[in-house]
């Protein structure tokens, strides 16, 4: 005889600033895991997220020109290089600006989200990094069933794309996929 799993208990619908609605579950925020994350982010799918800043006032969605060259650490900041261009994040102890300023600096928590539909259903999913005073780091947006890699709208819903979100929600939170993620229909109205 089998016992049934437990249903993996969901956190709570926020709402945004904007009237969007999400939810949200916390990811560890130390020097190694999050390393680990930026790894499989951009040595492994590179050409599938999108990631920057997304504010309200601004939305920075960049996508990566190749690889990495390298992705390296120094006084707490990673350094993620594609050649031309270059980007820091502060994700582990960084002493040379003192200890008010590395703690400002350094990602104080981290997140997997997901973006719901006014039916309740996923839209989008996404990581977020945040600094010492709150402040967003960097949100790199996984690939999409809804969406192709250059964001236009798919003819045909493609759920192999919620791979690496599957894949985080193992590695971060210790949960298998869920249901909810492949209910979605999309952008495009349904009739």
């Amino acid at each position: 005889m089998t016992t049934a799993q437990p249903e993996e208990v969901q956190p709570p619908i926020i709402v945004t600033e904007s009237g969007g609605r999400e939810q949200r579950w916390p990811i560890p925020a130390d020097e190694e895991s999050l390393l680990k994350l930026i790894h499989i982010l951009f040595d492994e799918y590179w050409d599938d997220i999108w990631f920057g800043i997304i504010m309200e006032g601004a939305a920075w969605e960049v996508a990566a020109p190749n690889a990495p060259t390298r992705i390296s650490m120094f006084d707490g900041y990673a350094t993620i290089d594609f050649g031309r261009w270059h980007f820091h994040l502060c994700i582990g102890e960084h002493n040379d600006s003192g200890p008010e300023l590395g703690r400002i600096r350094r990602c104080s928590r981290a997140e997997l989200y997901r973006s719901l539909s006014s039916d309740g259903t996923p839209h989008s999913w996404g990581i977020r990094m945040f600094n010492g005073r709150d402040e967003q780091m960097m949100t790199a947006m996984l690939p999409n069933p809804f969406l192709t890699k250059t964001q236009q709208i798919r003819d045909e819903l493609d759920f192999s794309q919620l791979e690496l979100w599957d894949r985080l929600r193992e590695q971060c939170l210790g949960l298998g996929p869920d249901k909810l993620d492949r209910q979605g229909k999309g952008y495009r109205r349904q009739s």
